[in-house]
């Protein structure tokens, strides 16, 4: 797995929200074996590191030939960025393609305590 990098926050006494879209994201049905293809949606503020994009762009790229559900995939991300950057918010957010004439729409949130 790649290893999602971080670069200090300039200004961490500043709340303050990134977003990062990925318009590119790809992975695999595991029923069908088909590609799925989403806009992924990052949204948090950050503690005391942000997300450096390269890292991220072939973190996404890991998931390219992986079967795994929308559901999964987008907890799975949320999970890996979350302990990648101690966030004070997060919030991941998939679009998926239309499949079989629907399309959908998943969100996970962290908060910290």
């Amino acid at each position: 797995m790649v290893e999602l990098e971080t670069f200090p926050n300039p200004r961490p006494e500043r709340p303050y929200t990134i977003t990062h879209v990925c318009h590119e994201f790809t992975s695999v049905c595991p029923k069908t074996g088909l590609p799925d293809f989403a806009t992924v949606t990052i949204r948090y503020i950050a503690a005391e590191v942000c997300l450096e994009l390269k890292a991220l762009k072939y973190y996404f790229l890991e998931y390219r030939n992986k079967g795994i559900f929308y559901e999964a995939v987008t907890n799975a991300i949320l999970d890996d960025l979350v302990a990648a950057c101690q966030p004070l918010e997060m919030t991941i957010t998939t679009e998926w393609g239309v499949r079989g004439g629907m399309t959908s729409v998943i969100e996970a949130q962290y908060k910290r305590d």
